[in-house]
């Protein structure tokens, strides 16, 4: 793509951001990126931002008056594994210049023995990087359950062994489907036993909770207190048969917001990340407004009374 495509892409990004900026109060213009309490910083998933160059995407995210993002270094990412040692330290640069940072890093990366692991993890430690996502768990369903789950345990403390050699934490997220390990999150926790959750905890997922749990995810969320690592948001809704994805706070959504009275009741106190996954194949400044439009919701949801 010609550097002159990229400047108009930019220019068109910054001024969704501008445009959304003037349109909402100055009440919530003048609030950080955490809920009123201060405890939560918040980031957003850069998915569906990530064809924007490593500068593009630090003054975009700094306009959304956010100061982290949950970057993807991974397969199809916007950085690949085997780029790590090169690029993320590009990408670290380039953010910290608009004050911003990677506060978690979607991975690619499931267990030490593949070809990258301990080259992105070691570089990703080494630019201070606290948190990474793993790379989901599946089940062949035409083999036992339990079985799996005990060949996967040694798997999961191998990579713990790693993490903690490395200061380094994994999180997982608890994923809606019929083959993902820790969609149901009973699996996860019986999986995560015994390892701190410093070395491998959970990033809690309401609307992968929700539409697995129905109403049981007040159950799932008590149960995944000590592994708690981060959480993550975002609301879908029922179209029949089938999941349709929306935004934060949608009519006839799944995510129930009296989980965030119950989150500003516990004692965690880590990242939150947004993730707007309804528009994979919206523009960047189609997803930029969302990520703003999102965020306002969130701020609110986050300022009620506990």
């Amino acid at each position: 793509m010609s550097s002159l495509a990229l400047s108009r892409r930019s220019l068109l990004a910054a001024a969704a951001v501008a445009a959304g900026r003037l349109a909402l109060p100055s009440s919530l213009l003048a609030q950080p990126a955490t809920n009123a309490s201060g405890r939560f910083p918040i980031c957003t998933f850069v998915k569906y931002l990530q064809s924007l160059s490593f500068d593009e995407l630090g003054q975009t995210i700094a306009g959304l008056g956010l100061k982290g993002i949950e970057a993807t270094v991974r397969n199809k990412g916007q950085i690949l594994p085997e780029h790590a040692e090169e690029q993320l330290p590009k990408l670290v640069e380039a953010l910290q210049r608009h004050g911003v940072e990677i506060m978690i890093m979607a991975s690619s990366i499931n267990r030490v023995d593949q070809p990258w692991t301990e080259k992105v993890l070691r570089t990703a430690a080494g630019l201070g990087i606290k948190r990474y996502r793993m790379d989901y768990y599946l089940y062949d369903l035409n083999k036992p359950v339990a079985d799996q789950l005990r060949e996967l345990k040694p798997v999961v403390k191998d990579l713990a062994a790693l993490n903690r050699q490395l200061g380094i934490q994994a999180v997982y997220q608890n994923h809606a489907g019929t083959k993902y390990v820790g969609a149901g999150l009973w699996d996860l926790h019986e999986l995560l036993e015994g390892i701190p959750k410093e070395e491998i905890g959970v990033a809690y997922d309401i609307r992968h909770a929700s539409i697995e749990g129905g109403q049981t995810w007040p159950v799932t969320w008590n149960l995944m207190q000590p592994h708690l690592a981060a959480v993550y948001v975002k609301d879908a809704r029922w179209e029949g048969r089938k999941v349709q994805d929306g935004p934060l706070g949608w009519e006839n959504g799944v995510v129930d917001p009296a989980f965030f009275k119950l989150l500003l009741k516990s004692d965690f106190n880590g990242p939150i990340s947004l993730h707007v996954e309804y528009l994979e194949k919206g523009t960047i400044e189609e997803n930029v407004t969302a990520i703003r439009e999102n965020l306002v919701t969130l701020r609110k949801l986050l300022n009620q009374t506990a």
